[in-house]
């Protein structure tokens, strides 16, 4: 089986801005580009923000109990279900997480099996 991975990096807006207007530019005279996938974040500390122990701890729930409902995965966390479901919407919006419809439920799923912290020096 192949291990999928999700990057995620630092990227100041400046420069995530520069690099949207490159592939624009290279869009519109016809090149292939890339499709580059990952959550960039504007410093370490913003990451941090992001990414507290509870909501780990959540991705790794998700990944190795696959719950079936935000309800089970409170449970199973054993935190209040609208924390849970307010951290599950915020790390969808992010793109760490998607939400499966199933037999009246929503299930959180997550499609990769690590995350890569990409670190420029």
């Amino acid at each position: 089986m192949r291990i999928k991975k999700i990057k995620i990096g630092f990227k100041d807006v400046k420069t995530a801005l520069a690099e949207f207007a490159d592939r624009a530019e290279a869009i519109e005279r016809g090149e292939k580009v890339k499709k580059e996938t990952g959550v960039y974040f504007t410093s370490f500390e913003a990451f941090r923000k992001v990414l507290t122990p509870k909501r780990l701890e959540l991705l790794h729930i998700i990944k190795t109990r696959k719950p079936s409902s935000i309800n089970e995965l409170a449970r199973i966390a054993k935190r209040d279900v609208k924390n849970v479901a307010d951290d599950v919407r915020y790390l969808e919006q992010i793109e760490l997480i998607e939400k499966k419809e199933t037999d009246n439920k929503t299930a959180p799923v997550i499609k990769y099996d690590r995350i890569a912290l990409e670190i420029a020096v």
